[in-house]
C-alpha cells in the first residue's frame, strides 16, 4: 500500500458519507445509582466474636453462694464509681428481669439488653437475676450475671441492690458510655 491509495480511501468515504445526517442525541440521562453506605463489617465481626466468647469463656463457678453480694469494678476506675453505686447514687433508667429463663436464654437476653442500652445511651441499668434459691444448690442465674457483666467491655462497675431494691437478687449495673 502507497500513500496515494490511503488518500483515495480516505475521500471516497468522505464523498459517501458527505450526505450522511448525524443521530439527534438520546432524551434520556444515564444517571450513576447511589452507592450503598459503607458497613463497618469487621467491627461487626470483632464485636459478634467478643460477643461468642463472653458466652463461650466460663469463669470458675466455686466461691459464690447465694446469699453472696456481687461487686465488680474493672481496672482502670475510681473506686467512687463502685462506691456510688453501691450506694444507689445513679439513676437506674432501664431494668430487666431474667426469673424463669434457662441459662442460655438469660444470657442472650442479658446481652442484648446491655447493648440496647448502650444504644440508648444508659449509664446505669438494673438486672434482677434472683438468689437461685430453686437452683438445685447454686445460684446459676446470678453466676452467669456475673460471668458476662465481668467480660463485657461497656460495663464500668455492677454491685448487688441494697436490700429494699432486691439485695442480692439484683444487681445495678454502670456502664460506659459510647463514644
Amino acid at each position: 500500500m502507497n500513500g496515494h491509495e490511503d488518500d483515495d480511501d480516505h475521500g471516497a468515504f468522505a464523498r459517501e458519507m458527505a450526505d450522511v445526517k448525524p443521530l439527534d442525541p438520546p432524551d434520556f440521562v444515564v444517571h450513576d445509582l447511589p452507592r450503598p453506605k459503607p458497613r463497618p463489617r469487621q467491627r461487626e465481626a470483632d464485636e459478634a466474636a467478643v460477643m461468642q466468647e463472653l458466652l463461650d469463656d466460663p469463669l470458675p463457678e466455686e466461691g459464690l453462694e447465694t446469699g453472696e453480694e456481687l461487686a465488680f469494678l474493672r481496672a482502670g476506675y475510681q473506686k467512687r464509681y463502685l462506691d456510688r453505686l453501691r450506694r444507689g447514687r445513679y439513676a437506674v433508667l432501664d431494668r430487666i428481669d431474667l426469673h424463669g429463663m434457662n441459662e442460655a436464654t438469660a444470657e442472650a437476653v442479658l446481652l442484648a439488653f446491655i447493648e440496647d442500652a448502650l444504644r440508648r445511651g444508659h449509664g446505669c441499668v438494673k438486672v434482677v437475676h434472683g438468689k437461685g434459691l430453686r437452683s438445685n444448690g447454686r445460684p446459676k442465674l446470678k453466676v452467669m450475671t456475673a460471668r458476662l457483666l465481668r467480660r463485657h467491655p461497656a460495663v464500668v462497675a455492677f454491685a448487688s441492690c441494697r436490700p429494699r431494691h432486691g439485695g442480692t437478687g439484683a444487681a445495678l449495673v454502670l456502664l460506659a458510655r459510647r463514644a
